[in-house]
């Protein structure tokens, strides 16, 4: 039976008139909807549904939707858009909203919307696409409003009422020198509450540095958050103002960067949650094919070992709590030594110390389990020789699960491998290998 339909909500009436095929009430919900509950919406339907949702949107709204979509979404939904409607979209977007869209089209396409823009904001797209999309150049927006440090509060006031509108996240206004160098911050609500006679001179903050273009954006994150910026400038090699960063880029920033790391730690690109089987398959394959090669180096190794494991049949059934031991403890250092990584936390000056740290911790861990692994064994197959062997293997897994799963994520971030995708299965591997190896290895040494 279906739940009734609640008319105040949006979502429900859409469905509903999508169902009902009465498209005309379908536009005006949609109209209805801030643009990114729309996109929203559009993502979390399935593909034949998204077009339709796409096809429904006004043409003053789908510009601001389209912006709200994810990177491959917002780029299935403009690929085969003619150059004329593209910078008809581009044109109603922010500068740094608009070179995003850009930088993923083919470079002729961008060439031919560039071309149909108005010289002076293609001028200014084209100071942000001078810079990659993974750095500070490339995502701040050059929209500011810039003062000299020589002028008077009440000057500036006068200044500010001849505008519109602020540019969004507006909270501090620019100070700048005669070249345009950066000099400082003067926030709004000292322009406010403050005598008008005052310089900006007198009332300006100088201890918030400007961030230098090419600084990466996930640096730049961990600076707005360490500091609880709302908005940052973004200067060249000379200090000269080039635009700036503003909190509703950095969180985008942030949502990216932990998608990233959900998907990679099942061994996936990131991968929209509606995809078709043919989108999703050979994505999936990959990593699948080289987990399977992983796992026959692990079953290489205990094959090895056939006769003894033919002749102590136990060693059979304690196989898998030494892999799996050490799988634990390995995944557990990888997940602490990633984490640091993506906080930040981690510099030349204090890896050793997170390495050592992870490794005392496994050689304590490693003697409690194996002395309980080692009674537990005893008793169990009333054999003293498999308890010390299965305790050795554990303790010497453990270390090494710790060794691996601390250092790993080093080393792969100085071989400019992601650790998040690469670290899991190659820390799983070690840890296998090791655990049978050492394990069957000395039960063959024992009972050979």
């Amino acid at each position: 039976m279906n739940s009734p339909i609640d008319p105040t909500n949006k979502t429900e009436r859409l469905e509903l008139a999508l169902r009902s095929e009465t498209p005309g009430d379908a536009v005006a919900i949609l109209a209805d909807m801030s643009p990114g509950d729309a996109a929203y919406l559009i993502v979390s339907s399935p593909p034949d549904v998204r077009n339709i949702l796409l096809g429904l949107l006004a043409p003053e709204q789908e510009a601001l939707v389209v912006n709200e979509l994810p990177e491959e979404l917002r780029n299935a939904a403009l690929i085969n858009r003619a150059p004329e409607a593209l910078a008809k979209i581009v044109g109603q977007l922010d500068d740094d909203d608009s070179a995003d869209i850009l930088q993923e089209l083919p470079e002729a396409i961008t060439g031919r919307v560039l071309a149909i823009l108005d010289e002076q904001y293609r001028s200014r797209l084209q100071t942000v696409l001078s810079f990659p999309e993974d750095v500070a150049g490339g995502l701040m927006s050059t929209d500011t409003i810039n003062v000299r440090a020589d002028l008077t509060l009440d000057v500036v006031l006068r200044y500010l009422r001849r505008h519109s509108a602020l540019p969004p996240n507006t909270d501090n206004l620019v100070v700048v020198n005669r070249n345009d160098q950066f000099l400082g911050l003067l926030p709004i609500s000292t322009v406010l509450v403050s005598d008008p006679a005052i310089s900006v001179r007198e009332m300006m903050i100088t201890d918030q540095p400007a961030i230098h273009a090419e600084v990466p954006a996930t640096e730049v994150a961990h600076r707005f958050e360490r500091n609880d910026w709302i908005s940052a400038p973004v200067i060249d090699a000379e200090g000269k103002l080039l635009g700036r960063i503003t909190i509703d880029d950095v969180v985008d920033v942030i949502m990216e960067e932990a998608d990233h790391s959900l998907t990679s730690l099942a061994g996936l690109a990131e991968e929209d949650s509606f995809a078709t089987v043919w989108q999703s398959a050979p994505r999936r394959a990959i990593w699948l094919g080289i987990n399977l090669g992983t796992a026959l180096l692990a079953s290489s190794v205990i094959n090895l070992f056939q006769d003894t494991i033919e002749e102590v049949v136990a060693l059979a059934v304690l196989m898998p709590i030494v892999a799996s031991m050490g799988g634990i403890a390995g995944t557990q250092s990888l997940t602490i030594l990633i984490r640091a990584m993506a906080m930040g936390h981690i510099t030349h000056r204090n890896q050793l110390w997170l390495v050592g740290r992870e490794l005392l911790l496994s050689v304590l861990n490693g003697l409690f389990w194996a002395l309980v692994i080692a009674i537990t064994t005893a008793i169990w197959f009333e054999d003293p020789t498999l308890g010390f062997i299965i305790a050795c293997a554990m303790l010497i897994n453990l270390v090494t699960a710790g060794l691996a799963g601390a250092g790993l994520p080093i080393v792969l971030r100085e071989l400019k491998i992601d650790p998040v995708l690469a670290g899991g299965v190659m820390v799983t591997t070690i840890t296998d290998v090791m655990g049978f190896l050492t394990f069957l290895g000395l039960a063959a040494l024992f009972y050979g």
